[in-house]
């Protein structure tokens, strides 16, 4: 039996990971978060402060974190660096547990395209959000770990519970806010992972001992992002976007509206963001060969993955 301690248990990694593997019976979870959920394998806790937690892990995945692409540099900080180092802090109170980072691919973006990124491309010394910023910081936290760590870095995680990629997408589209994006270059290519594969790719990190250091992971097939919007939008009998709006354009608007909310100290989302409009429009793809040499194919394709997606949004709306 091996004792795996989930962070972001209530959250849409950690929550994933749970519900998959909760009835394996060769393994003990216990997951922790903090918001309440009813479960009798959870603890409600809030990682930024002093960890008291009666559980012995042999593992720890780290999937907590404040995900969302807008926040202030001081939120990143307490519950992505701060989190980070007081889990470290229980680990090594606890005989020092295999630590298993789930980080972002993000700590690479440059805001231009990028191709075949590696686990050794350069990271740093600018970042393009606060968000980055704290994740590759946190990363920095476990390399300085006593313990066997991984750091894992998925790029786009998309599927049933998803809470930052497509809903955000989705409540524009059905705002009619949703523009395409125009450029003078090619269509935006990008790499994706569907969860499922993900949480596969986290329990193999966390069981074998040959495995650690730090790993990029997708689903090894890119595609043109606006285009798969489109289909899905479609799919899901929602309007086409009707809008068509220039990159430079859109970067300049995403510019001055994150300006005014943070001069007025608007503490939602702008309607357009810098990392959004990057995200749609310069492409992004990894060179995964290390991911499959070592951790194997993605257990779900892109397309299967989409079919599950729009499956569970008809149903849940």
């Amino acid at each position: 039996m091996t004792n795996i301690l989930v962070t972001g248990a209530s959250g849409f990694v950690g929550g994933a990971f749970m519900r998959r593997f909760g009835q394996r019976p060769d393994l003990c979870l216990h997951g922790v978060a903090r918001r309440y959920m009813p479960w009798p394998n959870y603890t409600q806790l809030d990682l930024s402060r002093d960890i008291t937690l009666n559980f012995r892990p042999d593992v720890v995945i780290h999937a907590a974190a404040h995900v969302s692409p807008w926040g202030s540099a001081g939120q990143y900080h307490q519950q992505n660096v701060k989190a980070t180092q007081n889990l470290i802090r229980f680990c090594q109170q606890q005989h020092y547990p295999k630590l298993v980072y789930l980080s972002s691919s993000s700590v690479f973006y440059r805001d231009e395209p990028q191709f075949n990124l590696t686990e050794d491309s350069a990271i740093g010394p600018e970042f393009i959000n606060d968000y980055s910023a704290s994740k590759y910081a946190a990363e920095l936290c476990v390399q300085e770990y006593e313990g066997n760590s991984v750091i894992l870095r998925p790029r786009a995680i998309f599927g049933p519970g998803d809470t930052v990629l497509f809903p955000r997408i989705l409540a524009a589209a059905k705002k009619g806010r949703l523009p395409m994006f125009d450029s003078s270059g090619p269509a935006a290519i990008g790499d994706l992972i569907y969860i499922d594969t993900l949480c596969d790719y986290i329990l193999s990190a966390a069981l074998r001992t040959d495995i650690s250091g730090a790993y990029n992971l997708t689903n090894a097939e890119p595609v043109e992002f606006q285009s798969l919007l489109r289909t899905v939008l479609q799919r899901l009998g929602m309007p086409a976007p009707k809008r068509r709006l220039n990159v430079n354009t859109a970067m300049r608007l995403a510019a001055v509206l994150e300006w005014l909310y943070r001069t007025l100290r608007i503490a939602k989302e702008p309607p357009l963001t810098k990392y959004g409009v990057s995200v749609l429009t310069h492409s992004k793809t990894f060179d995964v060969s290390r991911m499959l040499a070592d951790l194997g194919p993605p257990s779900v394709s892109i397309a299967e993955g989409i079919e599950q997606f729009i499956r569970w949004q008809q149903q849940h709306g």
